[in-house]
């Protein structure tokens, strides 16, 4: 009998102890749904939740819940898990670094350009990074992967594609490297650590896009592996220090790049191509374009824009001071811009279409809101610059259904209004665009 006592006690602390854990654990995925679903619907309020690059999808058959994607991404609230399943909250602020991607344990995750609704244009290229036109191939931002880290992979792993492929025709270089920020910079790396015959020329400056972030910028990024110089483990820079890090690795290599060098054009002969430069014509056997997706900076078209106090980058931020400075964006490099120019006791306004910032990264949104609210920038939505003059800027904008126009004093204009794809150039060298609408990019 007090067997069977001990054994009903036994058995009922087990049974006691397993609907513990089994009710805790109920509560806590209820919780966790609970906390994503309010996340997913102030996603929507703000204008996060719609992807607008590459994205990650969920294949809800194949996902166990196991959260790894969710650990593994240095993003903040990109995904969340509602049900036990993995779900996109703020897809908009997705950087399309893969982490999410390797370390799902059972591959439900692919990573997606553009949605059934919206396309996004993207050259024509072959798993080797080779466009449609044999010799041409493309790499980087321009190939649909943004991230610093995925650009320096593809710049390295492009070269190395075109290292087994070079024909035996005569040309002054065997490959030229077109664009020389994060994918320019590795390629550029690996072709010298293969003893290729290159040249790089860059229209701007080294760096690409990195060079026109604001100086105290912080890249995030994670570990990746650069030709000659080896892996980098750090996972923070701030714009300076990437950049010291290439001029170093270039410098101790002797290797130049030919900055303020603009393309003009490209025409292949019979085995070579042809690059007519702003400044001399370029043979070379294989041409590799890592010119990023923004091309030229897209203008307002407005009376004043060609005035010398307009700019479409910041550069030294630290030097402007007391100036009346108009910002025209609401992205994050505007946003930076201005949060830049705080610190200089400038009378900073900016100009926004929107009616709220829905694509900014966490941080910039967080920050803006703050400096917004302490009255170091005031902030126009739903507005459009009409015009720009000597000592002021004359702005459109909406309040409560009607149209007003004001006249503000200036001293400065920062215009952050995005770029022009490239696609006139490519469709002109005979590479093929297509729009991508919710293509998988990477997928198991």
């Amino acid at each position: 009998m007090e067997v069977l006592i001990e054994n009903i006690i036994t058995y009922s602390t087990m049974l006691l102890l397993i609907t513990g854990i089994v009710f805790y654990y109920i509560r806590k995925n209820q919780r966790q749904s609970q906390s994503s679903r309010e996340k997913v619907n102030r996603a929507k309020e703000l204008g996060f939740y719609e992807p607008i690059n590459l994205h990650p999808v969920v294949n809800l058959d194949v996902c166990i819940g196991s959260a790894a994607c969710i650990k593994a991404c240095p993003e903040k609230d990109i995904l969340g898990l509602i049900d036990r399943k993995a779900t996109t909250i703020n897809a908009s602020r997705c950087v399309g670094h893969g982490a999410c991607f390797h370390s799902c344990p059972v591959g439900a995750i692919s990573l997606v350009i553009g949605t059934e609704k919206r396309g996004v244009d993207l050259p024509h290229i072959s798993p080797t990074f080779e466009t449609n036109i044999k010799g041409i191939y493309i790499s980087g931002e321009l190939a649909g992967m943004g991230l610093i880290k995925n650009a320096v992979l593809q710049g390295r792993e492009a070269v190395e594609y075109i290292s087994k492929d070079l024909t035996k025709a005569e040309a002054e270089y065997d490959l030229l490297i077109i664009g020389a920020g994060p994918a320019g910079i590795s390629a550029t790396l690996k072709a010298k650590e293969l003893g290729l015959k290159f040249i790089t020329v860059e229209q701007d400056s080294l760096g690409g896009t990195v060079y026109s972030f604001p100086r105290k910028k912080i890249i995030m990024t994670s570990n990746m592996y650069l030709p000659l110089y080896g892996k980098v483990n750090k996972k923070e820079f701030t714009k300076s220090e990437l950049l010291d890090m290439w001029n170093g690795v270039l410098k101790k290599n002797k290797i130049s790049i030919n900055e303020g060098e603009k393309v003009l054009s490209i025409e292949k002969g019979s085995e070579i191509f042809n690059t007519v430069t702003t400044k001399r014509t370029i043979s070379s056997k294989t041409v590799l374009l890592a010119i990023g997706r923004r091309g030229s900076p897209r203008k307002l078209n407005i009376p004043g824009e060609g005035m010398e106090k307009v700019s479409y980058r910041l550069l030294e931020p630290e030097l402007i001071t007391n100036q009346h400075v108009l910002v025209v964006g609401g992205g994050d490099s505007a946003i930076e811009a201005a949060l830049a120019l705080t610190e200089g006791g400038n009378n900073i306004l900016i100009s926004y279409r929107g009616d709220s910032f829905s694509r900014l990264k966490p941080k910039n949104f967080e920050n803006i809101k703050k400096a917004a609210e302490d009255k170091l920038i005031n902030i126009i939505y739903k507005s459009n610059v009409v015009s720009i003059s000597d000592k002021s800027v004359r702005i459109a904008f909406e309040t409560d259904g009607i149209n007003y126009e004001k006249e503000y004093p200036n001293d400065l204009v920062y215009i952050f209004a995005g770029g022009e794809l490239p696609n006139e150039f490519l469709e002109k060298v005979g590479i093929k665009i297509t729009k991508k609408f919710g293509e998988a990019i990477l997928k198991h």
